[in-house]
């Protein structure tokens, strides 16, 4: 029995237009239209900041405005407002302002303006995690030139110190050491006996080795000796400079040395003398302390500070000292 076969029908049912194949594989090539606005929808928008609420750091350093505007160039879009804002602010002449800079290097300090500086750089020694009063002294005494007896007696007990304590624990007790030292007058502390130097106490310990106590005590009758020689005993330690204050250059802190040839003359001669405690380590430290040496850092800001203050304290002093060598020689003369 033959089955009546049904007739296909001659029209397809309307269907979507397939896909065009690509050369890299059954996939759909979307319009580059489509795409972009996709990649548009995924990507964060960068706010638009007007031009004229720039931030200062931009105008204050001098960056230009393409390397802070880079990071948008893939984006079509925002290449224009990149490119509108930099035509902007060069019409504004934002663009060509430049920083002053200091003729000298003596006036790098003084001519930057406060709103380019930024925190004071100091030798490497000295860090943000110093102790305050360290700093201070480091930015106030350390590497001045000294000139007054009872001053240089006490930095160089303080560098004598330095072999029991730190600078930071020195500064903290400088005011008890200067309260038991009869503030530092080489002739009062001179007549001290030994009950007296053995109550140099602070909460029951004395203040320093009993060793370094005794020695401080002679350093102090040596001095009064010198005195009678030299006329000070600040002219008989710039003696060892000829008055002017040595100035090294170190860049680093690794290049400043513990001690020098100068030291170990001037450490020999007071042994000689009879002092105590003296060793160039000591010696030079005290150099430093009394600005006998500048061994600021030359990228510190207190390397110039300090040699402009010797140039404006060094002819003044240079007359004292010599008056002072005069009347030491009619002393000895008249003998």
């Amino acid at each position: 029995m033959s089955v009546a076969t049904r007739p296909r029908s001659s029209t397809k049912p309307l269907t979507e237009p397939r896909a065009i194949l690509g050369p890299a594989g059954n996939r759909v090539r979307v319009s580059d239209e489509s795409k972009r606005r996709t990649e548009a929808l995924k990507k964060p928008q960068r706010p638009k900041v007007p031009v004229s609420q720039s931030p200062k750091s931009v105008v204050q350093s001098n960056v230009s405005v393409d390397s802070c505007c880079s990071s948008d160039s893939s984006s079509s879009n925002s290449s224009f407002k990149t490119a509108s804002s930099r035509k902007t602010v060069k019409q504004n002449g934002v663009k060509q302002a430049k920083p002053k800079v200091a003729s000298t290097a003596d006036e790098v300090v003084t001519e930057i303006s406060p709103a380019m500086s930024g925190p004071l750089k100091r030798c490497d020694w000295i860090t943000p995690f110093s102790d305050p009063l360290y700093t201070s002294f480091h930015d106030e005494e350390w590497g001045v030139p000294v000139h007054d007896d009872r001053k240089l007696f006490e930095l160089l007990v303080f560098s004598q110190a330095l072999a029991e304590l730190s600078w930071p624990t020195v500064l903290k007790k400088r005011e008890i050491f200067r309260k038991l030292f009869d503030d530092f007058d080489p002739s009062s502390m001179a007549q001290f006996t030994e009950k007296k130097m053995l109550s140099l106490k602070v909460d029951g310990c004395l203040l320093l080795s009993e060793a370094k106590l005794r020695a401080i005590v002679e350093n102090a009758k040596l001095i009064l000796k010198v005195q009678q020689e030299f006329g000070s005993f600040s002219s008989y330690c710039w003696g060892f400079v000829n008055h002017k204050p040595l100035r090294n250059a170190f860049r680093y802190a690794r290049q400043v040395p513990v001690k020098t040839p100068k030291a170990e003359v001037m450490s020999k001669d007071m042994m000689r003398r009879g002092f105590c405690c003296v060793g160039p380590t000591v010696v030079y430290s005290f150099m430093q302390v009394a600005g006998i040496v500048n061994d600021h850092l030359v990228t510190c800001f207190r390397y110039q500070e300090c040699n402009a203050t010797v140039k404006k304290d060094i002819k003044p002093k240079i007359e004292e000292i010599e008056r002072l060598t005069k009347d030491a020689e009619n002393i000895c003369l008249s003998r």
